[in-house]
């Protein structure tokens, strides 16, 4: 990943403007879950430039082909199978059981970004591993009336910011599906809390629910659908 994080920061800082806050929040060594709101498929790079510590990011597999699909696999990043794909989140744990962060849009697909719901691969991530969960608000990849497949304009306004890390386990007594449902409870009300903490600092709200683009629901690895 080390060609790739310049590539990121140029994203960020010379194609637009990001600002960025909290990188303090993110832990310095150990394993880092990065699980951001998801508004844009530029979300995921912009998430990957703005880091202080490098990543993996968890990418729908059809993304996987030709020239860009080369370059996602040389930058370090993970394809995931949005049928259900149990792999991806074996690829995520290794990389977490080794000290790495990977990056997770738990979201699972673009949509108002508020995280109103999240799947729960984000969870089951967190509880089989020794990983902290940071929080991760990204405003401004898309803005009220643009379709999600609209690119922003070169030279806006971004935000990224990264809240405070947040860790879950397991309870004495808890089954294993009690656990992961009260673990993604808990780092969906992180996330949603800091979205709504970053709109108030920054001043940018979301684009909204309101979508020309009909959702759609993925699982397992929540992968990033951007690139």
């Amino acid at each position: 990943m080390a060609w790739s994080r310049p590539v990121g920061w140029i994203l960020d800082h010379v194609v637009y403007r990001t600002t960025v806050h909290g990188r303090g929040n993110v832990p310095a060594n150990g394993p880092v879950i990065f699980a951001g709101n998801h508004i844009s498929f530029l979300d995921g790079p912009v998430l990957f430039g703005a880091s202080p510590r490098p990543m993996h990011i968890l990418v729908k597999k059809e993304m996987f082909k030709g020239f860009l699909g080369r370059v996602l696999k040389a930058s370090g990043q993970l394809p995931v199978d949005r049928s259900g794909d149990r792999a991806a989140l074996q690829l995520s744990k290794a990389a977490l059981d080794a000290g790495r962060c990977v990056g997770i849009l738990p979201e699972g697909t673009r949509g108002s970004g508020d995280a109103g719901t999240i799947n729960n691969g984000v969870a089951w991530l967190a509880l089989n591993s020794a990983a902290a969960v940071v929080p991760v608000a990204i405003l401004g990849t898309r803005i009220a009336g643009e379709h999600l497949d609209a690119v922003p304009r070169p030279g806006r306004k971004l935000h990224v910011s990264f809240g405070e890390a947040v860790s879950v386990s397991r309870r004495p007594g808890e089954t294993g599906r009690v656990s992961m449902d009260r673990a993604g409870n808990e780092i969906r009300a992180a996330l949603a809390r800091h979205v709504q903490q970053t709109i108030q600092l920054s001043g940018q709200p979301l684009p909204g629910a309101d979508s020309p683009q009909e959702r759609h629901e993925e699982v397992a690895g929540t992968p990033a659908d951007h690139h």
